[in-house]
């Protein structure tokens, strides 16, 4: 496989992954579109950071013969690189979060609610 199918293969994987996130949110049927829209948004902007990131570690990582002093050359910026599919990673775990919130509070029960309903039976 060359590498650009396995970027092509990757990037199917992506989208993938993108559309069943949305799917995961159009479940959802206490957030509004407009919040929906972002969050997805969000996701695949973290998931592409990630990949491209991804991709130019493999690139440079597959350059190097081992040396040290490819790594005294190279070792800083396959950190840079490391560190953003980090970030992405916690942009990730920070809109999961995001939304778990928002759906315990949907689900919150309103004891005034329950009594009014209560009261009319």
């Amino acid at each position: 496989m060359s590498a650009l199918d396995d970027v092509i293969r990757r990037n199917e994987e992506k989208m993938k992954k993108v559309a069943d996130f949305g799917e995961l949110l159009d479940s959802m049927a206490s957030v509004d579109d407009k919040r929906k829209l972002l969050w997805k948004e969000i996701y695949q902007n973290a998931v592409t950071d990630r990949e491209n990131a991804y991709i130019l570690y493999i690139g440079l990582y597959q350059t190097m013969s081992g040396s040290p002093a490819d790594h005294a050359a190279h070792g800083s910026t396959l950190m840079k690189y490391m560190e953003r599919m980090s970030k992405a990673n916690d942009q990730i775990i920070k809109l999961a979060e995001m939304i778990r919130s928002t759906e315990e509070e949907s689900q919150a029960i309103d004891s005034e609610d329950i009594f009014s309903k209560i009261s009319k039976e």
